[in-house]
C-alpha cells in the first residue's frame, strides 16, 4: 500500500497527476464536494450562531467509504483540491468527513497540472486556510437563507416551484430592466449624409460623411439642393501617428466573454471545456480574476515571440487587475507551455486552447503602430463640412496574432487608406446620399455582456458567473433565443449629377441573435422581489456582500457576524411580506369576450401563463386556457387569446368513442375511452386532425404491448459484485438496474435483455439513480 494518498476533485485530474508522482503516491478523486447542507430542510442552526448542518451526499457514500479505508492505511494524506475558496472548503470537508488528524494532513495547491508544479506543491505544503473555508461557508449559508426563506413566499404569492437567489435574482433584474428600457425607448429618425468625391487621375472615389445629421427630411433635401451650386474644397489634412496596445491575458470573465463573441460558446460550455484543458495539464487554473503572469510565463512568452515572430515583436508587460474585489492571487489563464501552439482534442478544446494561446502571446507583443489621417472638406455655401477618417497599420505588432472583440461590434475593417490630397484642392462630387436612419434602443444582454455587467458591478465571482447564467435559464426566468425583427421603411435622398431623387426602401430591423429575454414568470417574480425585498435586489447591497466575503477570506471579519448583520432585518422582512403582500400574477386586461360580454385577462396561474374569461371573485367560475409557447402576457392580443378557449375539442370518433384533445398539467393530450395519450411536442393541439389522433393512439397501444412483454421477462439476474447482487428491471422511466437495494439508471438505448454484468459494473461509480 502506498505511503501517500493524494485526493483531488476529479478523476481526469487524478490520472494526469498520477503520471508525475512515483509509486509511493496513490491519487484518488473525491468527485467534488463529499458533503453539503441537507437539501430537505434549512440545515442551519439559527439558535447557535448559524452553525451549518452538513451531511455526506447519498451519491458520495461509496466514495467516502473508499477514501476512509485508503486514508487509514496511508501515512500522509495530501489534500489537493483547487486553489480557490471552493477548493479550500472541499479540502476542509474531506478532512472533517474522513476524520483526519492535523499531523497526518497536508494541503497542497497548484495553478497548473504540470510535473514541475506538482512536485513544487509537494515540496511546499501548507495547512488548510480556515479563513478561505469560512468565506465559502458564509456564501453558502447566506445563499441558503435567501433561497429557503423567499422561495415559499413565491410559491404562495405567484406559483409553485419558483425560487429566488441572491445573485441569480439580481441577474434577472438586470435583464428585466434592460427589456423595460427597450420597450420604453422611442426611436427617432435622422438623416446621415455621405458624399462620394471624384479623385483626379484615379478610378476610386473618396467617401466622406457630413458633420451634421438632419432630423427632418426637409432639412436634408434643402442641404442637397444647396450642394448643386456649391464648391467643395479640402480645408485640412492632418496625419498623426497612433498606437494600439494588446488586451491583458484572460481572466475567467474575459475568457467567457471572448469565447462567446468569437466562438459562439455559451458561458457554461466555456467553463466545461476550460476545465477539460486544465485537467489535461494544458492550461493554468480557469477560475481567476487575476491578469498577472508569473516570471516563468513572461520569460517563456518572450522566448516564443522572438522565436516565431522576431525580436521587434517582443514587449514584456505586467498587467494589473482592475476588477472590483479581485480575489485569490492566481495567475491569468494561459497555456502551461507556450511552445505548444495546437493540441489534440475535440473541436471545442482545440478552438478554446487556440484562443487562450493567441491572447497570452499577443499580450507580450509590441504595440501596433498606426497612422491616422483626417481630411476636412468645406462647402462654399454651407457652414457644415464633410470629414473622412483613415487608419493604416504601419507595423502590425500584436495584431499579427490577435485582436479583442467588442459587444455588438460591426464588421467594418479598421484599416482604411485615404488618398493623398492637399489643402485648397477643389473636389467634385459623384454622388451625395442622405439616408434616413433611426436611433437604436440599448442592446439586450448576451451571455458575454451580462457577465461583463455583473463583473463591473462587483456582483458574483469567477466561480459564480456560469452557474448563475445557467440557473436563470433553467428556472425559465430568462430565455436565450433569436428573434426575427421586422421590416421598416426608410427614405433615401440621392443627388447624382445635379439630379435629386427620392426613394423609399425597406430594411430588417431589431433582429436579435442569442440574446437574453425575460419570460413572463421572470418579469413577475422580479417585480414582486423588487417591491418586497428591495435590499436583496439592490446592486450595491449584493456587491457589498461580496466585499464582506472577501474580508472573511482575509481574516478581518468573522463569518457569523456577516450572516447575523444580514439575517435579522431580512427575516423581519420575510415575516412582514408573508402576511401583508398581495398575490402577484402580472394580470393584464385584453378586452371583452364578444360572446359573453365578460372581461378577458392574461396572467400567471398555478401552472404557468394563461388567459381568463370572467372575474376571479365573481360567483360564476371563470374560464381558463393555457397560452401557447411563444405567447406572452405583455404582447398577446384579444384576437390571439380567444381561440385558446377552443380546447378541449372533439377531433372525431375512433372505435365508436370520442377523441377529445385538451391541455393538462403535463401538456397536451388525447382522451379516448377514459384513457390518456400524450401528444408529441411536434403536434399542435389546436389544429391536430382525427386521423393523426388515431395514429398516436395505435402507436401508444403497440408500445404498451411491448412494455408488457418486457415486464414478463424481467427482473433479470446478472450476477454478483462486491457482495451485492445486480439485477435488471423496468419501470415508469424505462429500464434500470438494482444493486444493494438501490436503483440506478441504464444509459438510453441499453437493451435490458442483452446487457451484461461487465457493462453494468462501470456505471456504479457514477452513482446515478433513477428519478423517484
Amino acid at each position: 500500500m502506498p505511503k501517500n494518498l493524494v485526493i483531488v476533485e476529479s478523476p481526469a485530474k487524478a490520472k494526469t497527476i498520477e503520471k508525475y508522482l512515483g509509486p509511493d503516491y496513490q491519487v484518488k478523486s473525491s468527485y467534488g464536494h463529499v458533503r453539503d447542507l441537507v437539501k430537505k430542510d434549512l440545515s442551519i442552526d439559527l439558535e447557535h450562531n448559524y452553525a451549518p448542518i452538513y451531511k455526506v451526499s447519498e451519491d458520495k457514500t461509496k466514495v467516502v467509504t473508499e477514501l476512509k479505508k485508503l486514508a487509514k492505511a496511508a501515512e500522509v494524506v495530501w489534500l489537493a483540491s483547487d486553489e480557490d475558496r471552493e477548493g479550500e472548503a472541499i479540502a476542509w470537508h474531506l478532512k472533517e468527513t474522513l476524520g483526519l488528524k492535523d499531523d497526518k494532513v497536508k494541503r497542497i495547491v497548484f495553478n497548473e497540472i504540470t510535473k514541475s508544479a506538482i512536485l513544487n506543491a509537494i515540496e511546499n505544503p501548507r495547512t488548510i486556510d480556515q479563513n478561505l473555508v469560512d468565506a465559502q461557508q458564509a456564501r453558502r449559508i447566506l445563499d441558503r437563507l435567501v433561497g429557503y426563506e423567499i422561495s415559499p413566499i413565491l410559491w404562495t404569492k405567484i406559483k409553485t416551484g419558483l425560487s429566488a437567489g441572491r445573485v441569480q435574482s439580481v441577474a434577472v433584474r438586470l435583464i428585466v430592466e434592460r427589456e423595460e428600457e427597450v420597450k420604453n425607448f422611442q426611436s427617432t429618425p435622422y438623416f446621415r449624409t455621405i458624399a462620394e468625391f471624384k479623385l483626379p487621375k484615379e478610378t476610386k472615389t473618396l467617401q466622406a460623411e457630413l458633420s451634421k445629421r438632419f432630423e427632418k427630411e426637409e432639412e436634408s433635401e434643402k442641404f442637397l439642393k444647396d450642394c448643386i451650386s456649391a464648391t467643395f474644397t479640402v480645408n485640412a489634412v492632418e496625419k498623426k501617428p497612433a498606437k494600439k496596445s494588446p488586451a491583458a491575458p484572460f481572466t475567467t470573465s474575459t475568457l467567457q466573454q471572448e469565447a462567446n463573441r468569437k466562438l459562439g460558446f455559451p458561458v457554461a460550455k466555456t467553463m466545461v471545456v476550460a476545465q477539460q484543458l486544465y485537467e489535461a495539464g494544458l492550461i493554468t487554473y480557469m477560475r481567476t480574476d487575476s491578469v498577472n503572469l508569473s516570471s516563468f510565463a513572461l520569460s517563456m512568452a518572450k522566448e516564443e515571440v522572438e522565436r516565431v515572430y522576431g525580436q521587434k515583436y517582443v514587449k514584456t508587460r505586467n498587467f494589473t487587475t482592475k476588477t472590483k474585489g479581485a480575489q485569490e492571487a492566481h495567475e491569468a489563464i494561459r497555456p502551461t507551455q507556450l511552445s505548444v501552439h495546437n493540441i489534440d482534442g475535440d473541436a471545442s478544446q482545440k478552438r478554446l486552447y487556440e484562443l487562450i494561446w493567441k491572447r497570452t502571446i499577443a499580450s507580450q507583443m509590441s504595440d501596433a503602430e498606426l497612422e491616422k489621417t483626417d481630411i476636412d472638406i468645406a462647402i462654399s455655401n454651407r457652414k457644415e463640412t464633410f470629414s473622412a477618417h483613415g487608419e493604416v497599420v504601419i507595423f502590425d505588432g500584436f495584431l499579427k496574432v490577435y485582436l479583442e472583440s467588442q459587444d455588438d461590434e460591426n464588421d467594418e475593417s479598421t484599416e482604411k487608406v485615404l488618398p493623398a490630397l492637399s489643402v485648397g484642392q477643389t473636389l467634385e462630387t459623384d454622388k451625395i446620399n442622405s439616408t434616413q436612419q433611426f436611433t437604436q434602443h440599448p442592446p439586450r444582454y448576451t451571455e458575454a455582456s451580462l457577465v461583463k455587467k455583473l463583473e463591473d458591478l462587483g456582483i458574483g465571482r469567477p466561480s459564480t458567473y456560469a452557474p448563475t447564467i445557467s440557473t436563470i435559464q433553467k428556472r425559465e426566468y430568462v430565455v436565450k433565443e433569436d428573434r426575427d425583427g421586422y421590416l421598416r421603411p426608410y427614405i433615401v435622398l440621392s443627388l447624382t449629377k445635379n439630379n435629386l431623387e427620392k426613394a423609399t426602401k425597406t430594411a430588417k430591423t431589431d433582429f436579435e441573435k442569442n440574446k437574453l429575454f425575460p419570460t413572463d414568470i421572470g418579469t413577475v417574480v422580479n417585480s414582486f422581489l423588487v417591491e418586497n425585498f428591495d435590499t436583496i435586489l439592490d446592486y450595491n447591497f449584493t456587491a457589498k456582500v461580496e466585499k464582506d466575503f472577501d474580508q472573511v477570506a482575509s481574516g478581518s471579519k468573522k463569518w457569523e457576524k456577516v450572516i447575523d448583520t444580514f439575517y435579522k432585518p431580512f427575516h423581519e422582512t420575510i415575516e412582514f411580506t408573508s402576511k401583508n403582500s398581495k398575490r402577484a400574477s402580472g394580470e393584464r386586461l385584453l378586452g371583452v369576450d364578444p360572446k359573453t360580454g365578460k372581461n378577458v385577462y392574461a396572467k400567471i396561474g398555478r401552472y404557468g401563463t394563461l388567459v381568463q374569461i370572467g372575474e376571479t371573485k365573481s360567483e360564476e367560475k371563470p374560464q381558463f386556457a393555457s397560452m401557447k409557447k411563444g405567447q406572452s402576457i405583455d404582447t398577446i392580443t384579444l384576437d390571439e387569446a380567444l381561440p385558446l378557449f377552443d380546447l378541449p375539442r372533439n377531433t372525431g370518433t375512433f372505435e365508436d368513442k370520442d377523441m377529445i384533445v385538451a391541455i393538462g398539467k403535463f401538456g397536451p393530450y388525447i382522451r379516448h375511452d377514459n384513457k390518456f395519450y400524450s401528444l408529441p411536442k411536434t403536434e399542435d393541439p389546436y389544429t391536430i386532425e382525427g386521423k393523426r389522433c388515431i395514429e398516436i393512439i395505435r402507436q401508444k397501444r403497440i408500445a404498451d404491448i411491448e412494455k408488457e412483454k418486457l415486464k414478463a421477462l424481467l427482473p433479470r439476474e446478472l450476477g454478483e459484485y462486491e457482495g451485492g447482487k445486480i439485477s435488471i428491471n423496468t419501470g415508469r422511466f424505462g429500464p434500470y438496474f438494482i444493486y444493494k437495494e438501490k436503483n440506478h439508471r441504464l444509459p438510453k438505448g441499453t437493451d435490458p435483455l442483452t446487457v451484461t454484468l461487465d457493462e453494468v459494473i462501470p456505471l456504479l461509480s457514477k452513482g446515478s439513480k433513477t428519478k423517484k
